[in-house]
């Protein structure tokens, strides 16, 4: 018996898997003082409903919010940086760029680590990883005396060039756990290996920036459920959409900064094992959009944490922090069920990112806030049940809904509270399309040629009118919608992500010593993997290089075929390469190419995860309203008397709209002129006309 759990802005969402398929699911209001309170509650109710003792789960699987909300509440570590004389501005000088050059109100955001706290020490090592000037010792035990009298908690050692030569890293951490054993530390080298000075720099410094709220978190977690009875393992989902342990997870925050999302992403791909998808999460604070190709999701090797749109695009780069790390290609937009809409000063209306949560919440759970959400909008326009939501455990009252909406949206703009309302829908909507436009058009995708799969609490409410406006005509709803993120997690791997740095023109480079390097990432795969519990055979490695013409300064992430090396294979390398550049940037080029790092994925394979064609869902969690109820889906036309249909009475025939399908974690909007069918594992698809 495992458990999945998925920590939102609004909801803590659980997944329970019992023996031969039978799944229990529960959503809990997240607690955002302290998340760890509502995983725990969350826990024990599923457990509870399911008649199930806490000592029989055999492992817990965690999607966790504290590392992101962490840094955009800047609530992380008083933290320093150690770094090479001369190259403590490298972290506030960044790339030199801004996201949007004609944006005059755009502030750059604050370095996590104040110019007082960056300190330089005399050492230097070449580029070949030779030693130019020595590391001075004395000048780091005066830093650890220096960060002791300022009460810093964290420090990040980076000094150029130690991706090739980590000996001074090495040293200056010996030296700093030896004069200062109460700092937090994280050395560069350990977190990434790789070259680019202020990639590097920033990667570590937001690992150690995140380490005391993240250790702190896990280790009370981990307590919690030991009082509970629960003293199964837990392991923490990675922003790339495997599995790590606690121990990585507390010495390595800046692998789980992704961390919920992902496990959404990575149980779509486990449903739709072939083809190009779309997927598209929409939850109570947040809406997201990621890319599967091949079955597979779509992975960057560096993307920018930020507020407003958080995107790795290729494209823009310079409004937020930096992180190099192995993530799934998430385009996130503050656009959640909580999303408050409010008038600007400008007299335009807009949706986000500041959201009600789920405490207070919106307008019509009566918790004390007034002011409209996105959910409040789709309460008055008939789409979500006027009695309750989570299948009857959260009372609504949809007149505090209209209440809101009226005084905050339609008095001020003169307008009906019906047209106010779709006025917040449409612009909720236009938010996330850009979030999908984010991940398809801007890296040279047509997402009129995939399907779009949608999950989250509110992804089934909205996904047809996105879908119309990318001119997606496949919608697909995932089983388990509203805590599809959590049953995601039960479907990944445990990963160890590998690199090593190779900085050679590919015509100059032997395959034999390509080969010596990937045999060495390999056996240090197998070894990690080992210390988890995989033998070999249970083990599959995934190797890629990092590729980019020469003299380019950023690279394009291509896999390996066959990690057997030869000319062949350097040849079909550089094919691959070529491919994918036309096909990202709409042109190709014949000047040579350089190989810039080696990667590997090893994935240790889980026995007992999530089967999602072999899921018996309890016939709660597919009941749902019947009869009739007045809706408005057009902002031109009037209410349309609606069929309310439960999820189970989907099962053979299509069934037209229009028509709401609830559940106990979302409800399903089929619009007029478009049909809903079941389909596999329990997913229910939409065909949306072009014409429509």
């Amino acid at each position: 018996m495992r458990i999945g759990v998925d920590v939102g802005g609004t909801f803590t969402d659980v997944v329970l898997t019992l023996p031969h398929g039978e799944v229990r699911l529960a959503k809990v209001t997240t607690t955002a003082h302290d998340p760890g309170i509502g995983v725990a509650e969350a826990v024990m109710r599923v457990l509870r409903e399911a008649g199930v003792a806490p000592g029989a789960v055999s492992g817990i699987v965690h999607g966790t919010t504290v590392a992101s909300n962490t840094i955009l509440q800047k609530s992380g570590a008083r933290t320093g940086l150690l770094t090479t004389q001369g190259f403590a501005d490298v972290l506030e000088i960044g790339r030199i760029r801004t996201p949007d050059m004609f944006d005059l109100s755009w502030s750059k955001p604050e370095p996590l680590v104040p110019r007082r706290w960056r300190l330089g020490v005399p050492e230097r090592i070449a580029a070949d990883g030779g030693i130019i000037c020595p590391l001075d010792v004395g000048a780091v035990r005066e830093a650890a005396r220096f960060f002791r009298a300022e009460a810093v908690e964290a420090v990040a050692i980076c000094f150029i060039n130690s991706h090739v030569n980590a000996a001074h890293e090495r040293a200056a951490l010996a030296i700093l756990r030896d004069a200062a054993p109460d700092l937090m530390l994280t050395a560069s080298c350990d977190v990434l290996a790789e070259i680019k000075e202020y990639e590097r720099t920033s990667t570590a410094v937001v690992n150690a920036y995140l380490l005391p709220a993240m250790r702190s978190y896990l280790a009370r977690l981990a307590g919690r459920l030991a009082e509970q009875g629960v003293h199964a393992p837990v392991q923490v989902m990675s922003s790339s959409g495997g599995m790590i342990g606690l121990g990585t997870a507390g010495d390595f925050p800046v692998f789980a900064v992704g961390s919920g999302p992902a496990g959404g992403v990575t149980g779509a791909a486990r449903l739709e094992q072939s083809g190009d998808l779309i997927v598209f999460d929409m939850g109570g604070t947040t809406a997201k959009a990621a890319l599967i190709e091949a079955g597979r999701p779509a992975l960057v090797t560096e993307y920018e944490f930020r507020d407003g749109i958080s995107t790795p695009s290729r494209f823009t780069k310079g409004g937020g922090y930096m992180l190099k790390v192995p993530a799934i290609d998430i385009a996130e937009v503050g656009a959640g069920g909580g999303s408050i809409a409010s008038i600007d000063t400008g007299g335009l209306l807009q949706v986000g990112p500041l959201s009600a949560g789920g405490d207070p919440g919106p307008a019509c759970y009566g918790r004390g806030n007034d002011r409209p959400t996105v959910t409040d909008a789709n309460m008055v326009l008939g789409l979500l049940n006027p009695r309750a939501l989570a299948g009857g455990t959260l009372p609504v009252d949809p007149a505090l809904s209209e209440r809101a909406i009226r005084t905050h949206i339609a008095d001020p703009l003169g307008i009906g509270v019906i047209a106010a309302a779709h006025g917040i829908r449409a612009v909720a909507n236009a938010g996330m399309a850009r979030a999908l436009r984010a991940v398809t058009v801007e890296r040279g995708r047509d997402p009129r040629e995939m399907a779009l799969m949608a999950f989250g609490g509110g992804g089934p409410l909205h996904a047809v009118d996105v879908a119309r406006a990318l001119g997606i005509s496949r919608v697909i709803i995932s089983p388990m919608s509203g805590v599809f993120c959590a049953a995601g997690m039960l479907a990944a791997d445990v990963e160890r992500s590998l690199v090593r740095p190779v900085l050679t023109p590919l015509s100059a480079l032997a395959p034999a010593a390509l080969a010596t390097t990937i045999a060495s990432l390999r056996a240090q795969g197998l070894r990690e993997l080992a210390g988890e519990g995989f033998a070999a055979n249970d083990v599959q490695l995934r190797f890629s290089a990092d590729l980019r013409y020469l003299g380019q300064s950023s690279e394009l992430t291509v896999p390996l075929a066959s990690p057997e090396m030869n000319d062949a294979a350097l040849d079909a390398l550089a094919r691959a390469f070529r491919a994918l550049y036309a096909t990202t940037f709409g042109y190709d080029s014949r000047d040579p190419l350089e190989l810039v790092t080696m990667r590997l994925v090893a994935i240790g394979v889980v026995d007992r995860r999530l089967a999602f064609d072999n899921v018996r869902l309890d016939p709660s969690a597919l009941d749902g309203s019947q009869g009739l109820r007045a809706v408005y889906f057009d902002p031109h036309q009037p209410a349309v008397q609606t069929r309310l249909l439960p999820r189970a009475a989907i099962v053979d025939a299509p069934v037209a709209g229009p028509v709401l399908i609830e559940s106990y974690d979302t409800t399903i909007i089929v619009p007029p002129g478009m049909s809903a069918r079941c389909g596999p594992a329990g997913a229910i698809l939409i065909e949306v006309p072009a014409d429509v």
